[in-house]
């Protein structure tokens, strides 16, 4: 399907398996029931795309322009981003497994009950960003800033926080490996009972209740 790098947007249920995309303007269009397979979407205008049950299985994403898309039910798997521009894009119900994102412009961001796990979100600015439930289970944080955002009942089991900004961030109901904590910064976090009691004995303090 598509040899020639074409998409149609009528069609619906086809896969492309190494296609290469780069600089094509496919932006505005509504893609339903599609994948991609390591294709290669290099500097390619995707402002605004809509997509409804795509997958994206290890595909290229670098300094493409996804501004303002929609994704619903789909799946961007291993998947890389370098300097790709993601301001405004909307993700609900959909899957980033194992996906690489390298100084990328992300807010403002909308991810909605997606599964974010062994995601690469080193030094992301995601300031104030609504995190809310998502699955980040050993995803990689490292020195990313996370000031302000909400990650309320979220899943950390196993991230990597060394350097992460978490001041002022919402963990309360979080998921998350205490240990892991002594490496981030958490000026004026907001922490359940139960995080502040693992917090304090990672810290080597008897806590007596």
């Amino acid at each position: 399907m598509w040899s020639d790098g074409t998409v149609h947007e009528a069609n619906e249920d086809t896969e492309a398996t190494d296609v290469d995309f780069s600089d094509q303007v496919l932006a505005g269009q509504h893609w339903r029931g599609r994948r991609f397979v390591g294709c290669r979407f290099i500097d390619a205008d995707l402002r605004g795309l809509v997509t409804e049950r795509c997958q994206f299985d290890e595909c290229d994403f670098t300094r493409a322009d996804l501004g303002e898309s929609r994704h619903r039910a789909g799946a961007l798997r291993a998947c890389v981003f370098v300097r790709a521009t993601l301001t405004g894009i909307m993700l609900r119900n959909c899957s980033l497994l194992g996906s690489v994102f390298t100084d990328c412009r992300f807010r403002p961001i909308t991810i909605t009950d997606c599964d974010l796990s062994l995601v690469s979100l080193g030094g992301a600015d995601l300031r104030e960003t609504d995190l809310s439930g998502a699955r980040l289970r050993e995803a990689n944080l490292t020195a990313a800033d996370l000031r302000g955002a909400s990650l309320n009942r979220s899943d950390l089991s196993g991230a990597r926080l060394s350097g992460t900004r978490l001041d002022g961030a919402d963990l309360r109901g979080a998921t998350v490996d205490a240990a892991a904590l002594l490496t981030a910064r958490l000026t004026g976090a907001h922490i359940d009972l139960e995080l502040a009691i693992a917090f304090a004995r990672a810290h080597g303090l008897r806590v007596a209740l």
